[in-house]
């Protein structure tokens, strides 16, 4: 009997995965945890101190438009390396500003740095290296920055807890201990991943089957090119745009606005608790959903579900009723995140195909992120106007609902195209 050759493919997932575990985990999922302490010391108001979190969501979204360039004229290997030196380089000089503009400059590195070794570059990886089964093996992946969020909350909590640490005589504010440990692990990560990545599997994966693509599997789709001459190409950026505005904004309020209708802090951190795990979660499921289902189930699903947590988040009162409807919210909003994450790479697959993957995953990624710019002051601004959250989100649900039906008709649009590439091939 022989030995079944061992598939290099699983260390590719394995580094992937604790690529986003680090990068996404530790240098993003846990930056709410310093707004307080980083903008007593630098002496700026937060919304101030919020301009670095606009910079980041710019510089990520301009990166990402270039993705494809970038694919094609260094390969993955040395845009994650230039994507660590990034992120190592933004821990640093967060740790070390002194003013507002430096701060923004490590943020700029920032952005930067998790355009080129998060979703955009696992989407590009996955596929390169994934044969089959590509949705679920992506969203373990990508699950893998809710696990690292847990994991660097519990490093940072305890030091942040303490206004300063003393080491060798020397006082300084605690959060810069922090960001050196995130950047010490993120510089052991990148240099396991520049010595054990390889940048292409040694058998090419076969895409010559005839334009034909069965789910799960690849199809050889139509050239950029072609693609911008589609109508539905900009109807899908425009969706996508909205989505990444709605679902962000929603998200980045959700705890304000259950302490503002009178949610305890306690019961508060409690939703958000099981939001992260549920969120880990439904990355790997999205994922284990759209191989067995498809693209437009798996979509529905998800942006039905975000329309139906916005309305009830506006509904919320301080009761035992409230309370459970909080945490509905709170678990299955995570369902609805993952169109920001695991289902940009299936958009770019499924509406465009191998020929247009990296470019349209990139411009799909950057009107994501562009939306993520736009939502916090979009939102906010409902609250300034009427003193609450309530109108502001049941808007958002409304543009939600219509962002779903309009992408039945490019998923529709999308599938027509397949068949003429298929009618056209054989």
């Amino acid at each position: 009997m022989k030995n079944k050759k061992f598939d290099y493919f699983w260390v590719i997932v394995v580094l992937c995965f604790f690529m986003v575990f680090f990068c996404l985990g530790f240098c993003n999922s846990a930056k709410s945890l310093f707004v307080a302490p980083v903008s007593e010391a630098l002496g700026v108001p937060r919304s101030v101190y919020s301009f670095g979190d606009t910079v980041r969501f710019i510089t990520t979204a301009i990166a990402n438009v270039f993705f494809a360039m970038f694919v094609s004229k260094l390969g993955t290997k040395k845009m994650i390396a230039i994507g660590f030196t990034c992120l190592v380089g933004a821990m640093t000089i967060h740790a070390l500003a002194t003013h507002i503009v430096l701060y923004c400059v490590g943020s700029m590195l920032l952005g930067m740095g998790l355009a080129l070794t998060t979703t955009t570059m696992v989407g590009s990886i996955m596929n390169k290296w994934c044969k089959k089964n590509r949705g679920a093996v992506m969203g373990g992946v990508l699950a893998a920055s809710g696990v690292g969020g847990v994991l660097a909350t519990q490093v940072a909590s305890p030091i942040l807890s303490r206004n300063t640490i003393t080491l060798w005589n020397i006082t300084f504010p605690s959060y810069k201990l922090a960001y050196a440990i995130f950047g010490c692990s993120v510089l052991v990560m990148g240099i396991i991943m520049m010595i054990f990545y390889r940048e292409n599997p040694k058998e090419a994966i076969d895409t010559s089957n005839n334009g034909k693509k069965k789910r799960g599997t690849l199809w050889v789709g139509i050239d950029f090119t072609t693609a911008l001459k589609k109508p539905y190409f900009y109807f899908a950026v425009v969706c996508i745009f909205l989505a990444g505005v709605v679902l962000q904004g929603i998200s980045g309020v959700a705890a304000t606005h259950m302490k503002d209708i009178g949610l305890s802090h306690e019961y508060v951190s409690t939703v958000l608790s099981c939001h992260l795990i549920s969120l880990t979660l439904f990355k790997f499921l999205t994922g284990f959903i759209y191989d067995k289902t498809g693209f437009r189930f798996t979509y529905s699903a998800c942006a039905l579900t975000g329309t139906a947590v916005m309305v009830l988040l506006a509904m919320l009162t301080p009761t035992d009723g409230g309370k459970a409807m909080a945490m509905i919210y709170g678990i299955f909003s995570a369902l609805a995140l993952t169109l920001e994450t695991v289902m940009i790479p299936i958009y770019a697959d499924e509406l465009f195909g191998q020929k247009s993957f990296n470019k349209a995953l990139g411009i799909f990624s950057a009107v994501n992120t562009a939306g993520f710019a736009c939502s916090a002051p979009l939102i906010n601004l409902f609250h300034d106007k009427m003193g609450t959250y309530r109108i502001g989100l049941l808007i958002f649900a409304v543009v939600m609902a219509i962002v779903t039906i309009t992408m039945q008709f490019v998923i529709s649009a999308a599938a027509k195209q397949k068949r003429r590439v298929e009618a056209f091939e054989e």
